[in-house]
């Protein structure tokens, strides 16, 4: 502890999520007290598996569901006893008459797909020259996340000047309207910038640009891998590891007020009180003004409908592809460039659009350990479903969320031979305002926020440890370490990292 203070830990941590037990770890091992306060009855935060529906031995990733960027790097230094699987399709997108098959590793399966479409090889060609360049971002930014935070002029020189204009600079939409000539094509290379994004593909803002940076960064491949045991399985080793290393864990324990003073931090409930030296904050940026009782900025705006599924097979496909295949990677639904944008265009004046599009994926076809015996041993499939454009507004009841569930079941079920509905055993459907209700993420928003670039602007400070990390708040005391971190959002553990790396940082410099 600091030199005369009385706290009762060094660092309290206020939200359990993956990030805060990342976090939690780092320090509790370089020998300080800690102690992660989560208002719910476990630790997880949206990174946990569940028993979604009763009488069914199946434990779905109930509201993430693939690791992208948890760097390899990471898991390794945590001593991390988990498996992760690659995906041999990355994504198939149907279309009357066909589909458009990506493999992971794109062979010829990949190049007579775009030729089938398009028919000749020329899109297929801008498609690998077009993720050869973002590679050079890739190659560049990837190192750089679990490190202080470079400056936009420490990385440009690195990179392709045309693919950083492209993803940098410009409005995404720009550069993939110049490099693909496919409806369908462009629609897919745009939707890695709209998960969890309500977005045009032509804002200003960038923001659909910052988020498809992040989907493509991931241990410089942009690989999303499978958690075996589900996404819960990362949690509960993140748990094991954070009480080996001594980190108190209190659960069922809601957080009302925090109290930041020059010398310690103050976190309260209504039957506890915890006092320390030091607060890191994995819960949204938001909710932790809201504690401090700070008037917050606008409220987040979530725009994702997430649906779990368990099926008793597999459906079968108009186009004949063979659905192991199809939904073994993202399964794209009303995807075109132009369907997306007619999407937003409907949600942003207060209409659930039209035509769902969104993102089906099936964990059982390459993991079936989340299964029961029983229904391991049959046909039975999970499936997730994330959709887009379905912002905070437009759902903001039962009545809407259902509507957009009816949408996205009739959208599959044009391009499947079969109507879905006979196969489905269980259905869960999370809107926005369930995501907020669950898990204390304001407007429902997986990111806690728009995300940031994962550098400086040349023009930033970057003095204090916690600057240079991208976890600063307005306290010196208290630091950001959940998604509304710099380099926050998604399962990578880079936020609850950072903070702990800033933190020590910062109290080696006051010891030299």
């Amino acid at each position: 502890m600091l030199e005369g203070t009385t706290s009762d830990v060094q660092v309290a941590i206020v939200g359990g999520g993956h990030n805060a037990l990342v976090a939690a770890i780092y320090l509790a091992r370089a020998g300080m007290t800690v102690e992660v306060i989560e208002r719910l009855p476990h630790v997880g935060g949206a990174a946990i598996s569940a028993q979604t529906f009763d009488g069914y031995d199946a434990r779905l990733s109930r509201y993430s569901y693939l690791v992208s960027l948890m760097p390899q790097d990471l898991i390794d230094d945590l001593g991390l006893e988990l498996e992760l699987l690659s995906r041999d399709t990355a994504s198939y997108t149907p279309y009357p008459g066909g589909g458009l098959l990506v493999e992971t590793a794109e062979g010829p399966a990949t190049r007579d797909s775009f030729r089938e479409l398009t028919g000749s090889d020329a899109e297929f060609a801008a498609w690998q020259r077009f993720y050869a360049e973002v590679g050079t971002i890739a190659d560049a930014v990837a190192p750089t996340l679990l490190a202080p935070l470079p400056h936009a002029s420490d990385l440009r020189g690195s990179v392709d000047p045309t693919i950083w204009a492209d993803i940098v600079e410009h409005p995404l939409g720009e550069a993939i309207e110049r490099r693909f000539s496919h409806d369908l094509v462009r629609g897919v290379v745009g939707t890695d910038a709209l998960i969890g994004t309500f977005a045009s593909l032509h804002d200003v803002t960038r923001i659909q640009n910052r988020c498809f940076l992040y989907h493509l960064i991931g241990n410089g491949s942009g690989e999303w891998r499978v958690p075996v045991g589900g996404m819960g399985a990362l949690t509960d080793e993140l748990e094991r590891v954070a009480r080996a290393a001594g980190v108190v864990i209190r659960t069922d324990a809601l957080v009302t007020d925090v109290a930041a003073r020059d010398d310690h931090v103050t976190v309260s409930g209504s039957d506890f009180s915890v006092t320390a030296d030091w607060l890191l904050s994995g819960v949204a940026p938001y909710v932790l003004d809201l504690m401090l009782g700070k008037q917050p900025g606008p409220k987040p705006s979530g725009s994702q409908l997430k649906v779990n599924l368990l099926l008793s097979r597999l459906p079968r496909l108009k186009s004949g592809m063979d659905p192991a295949i199809a939904f073994a990677g993202t399964f794209h639904v009303g995807e075109t460039m132009t369907e997306l944008e007619a999407g937003w265009q409907q949600a942003t004046h207060g209409a659930i659009p039209e035509h769902a599009a969104g993102e089906l994926y099936c964990h059982t076809l390459t993991d079936r350990s989340i299964l029961g015996a029983d229904l391991a041993a049959s046909e039975a499939q999970t499936f997730t479903y994330f959709g887009l454009h379905t912002p905070y507004e437009v759902l903001p009841d039962d009545e809407a969320a259902d509507e957009a569930l009816t949408r996205m079941f009739s959208a599959l079920d044009e391009h499947l031979a079969e109507p879905i509905e006979p196969l489905i055993i269980g259905v869960e459907r999370k809107s926005p305002r369930d995501i907020e209700d669950a898990l204390g993420m304001p407007g429902g928003h997986i990111f806690h926020g728009d995300l940031q670039w994962p550098w400086l602007l040349d023009a930033e400070p970057a003095v204090l440890p916690a600057e240079r990390w991208g976890v600063a708040t307005e306290h010196p005391r208290v630091l950001m370490c959940g998604s509304g971190a710099r380099r926050g959002g998604a399962v990578s553990g880079i936020g609850g990292h950072n903070a702990a790396h800033a933190l020590l940082d910062f109290i080696d410099a006051q010891q030299s």
